[in-house]
């Protein structure tokens, strides 16, 4: 896939979106979105890609955040429309079936941290900085920071940054629960890397629908996420990768996924 503004490598099962503005410290506007939009439905329709990992051009951002300039002049319908346009990206990274980790690899700013936030979790360079900042613009975010945020850090916390529009390090990211791990910023990639090629040696069916019960889960009572679990652990039993796994287990040989 070709793009003005991402590069998206695949080598072997684990794709690399990477946001490629760095002359604007890779800030969004209408045409990322679309592109990022376009590629993770790409990268999610198809077969050998098991899991996609998303991150920014250069050393100092992962996404700065929105492109101001282009948002100054923005009417308020043009505004609705361009954050409806951010929460169908966000909304299908979380609802696809596949696991994005984000590598976190500097500002990870408004729109930049609402983006990571959408990914399962998220490495972090040690040099990354983490915030909501649109208060200090006279906006709120919009591309799913109030809820993403609330949800992952809990109300007192995601209030704190959403209010104050605090910029905050890594480590207190990590401490507050943002971000999984911190890595020296020669060592994010490869570390990333190396976690996404481990679950790239799982049952991507299991994976896809243990994604699918945390994702959807946790906006349900906890009975009916019960039984959402055990729908979809029974629905693995009829599959060719579940018989794989299960045999390989007891023949004490690796498993051979196929995704079946």
């Amino acid at each position: 896939m070709t793009f003005q503004n991402l590069l998206v490598v695949t080598d072997d099962s684990i794709a690399t979106v990477t946001i490629n503005r760095p002359q604007a410290l890779n800030a969004l506007n209408a045409e990322v979105i679309s592109e990022l939009e376009m590629a993770i439905s790409a990268l999610q329709n198809d077969e050998a890609v098991r899991v996609i990992i998303l991150t920014g051009a250069g050393e100092k951002s992962f996404v700065a955040g929105a492109d101001i300039k282009a948002m100054a002049q923005m009417s308020a319908s043009e505004s609705r429309a361009f954050a409806h346009a951010g929460q169908r990206t966000v909304s299908l990274m979380q609802q696809g079936a596949k696991p994005i980790i984000a590598a976190a690899n500097g500002f990870a700013l408004g729109g930049g941290l609402e983006l990571a936030l959408a990914c399962d979790f998220i490495y972090a360079s040690a040099k990354a900085k983490f915030g909501l900042p649109e208060v200090g613009l006279g906006v709120i975010p919009g591309f799913g920071g109030t809820q993403n945020l609330t949800r992952r850090i809990g109300a007192g916390r995601a209030k704190e940054l959403i209010f104050t529009g605090r910029v905050i390090s890594a480590e207190k990211a990590l401490a507050w629960g943002i971000v999984n791990e911190v890595c020296p910023p020669e060592a994010l990639l490869a570390t990333v890397l190396d976690v996404a090629r481990e679950i790239a040696t799982k049952g991507p069916l299991a994976v896809s629908r243990a994604k699918e019960a945390v994702q959807s889960g946790a906006n349900m009572a906890l009975d009916d996420a019960y039984r959402l679990e055990a729908a979809l652990f029974g629905t693995l039993f009829a599959t060719d990768d579940q018989r794989e796994g299960m045999n390989a287990f007891i023949e004490k040989r690796p498993a051979t996924f196929v995704g079946k």
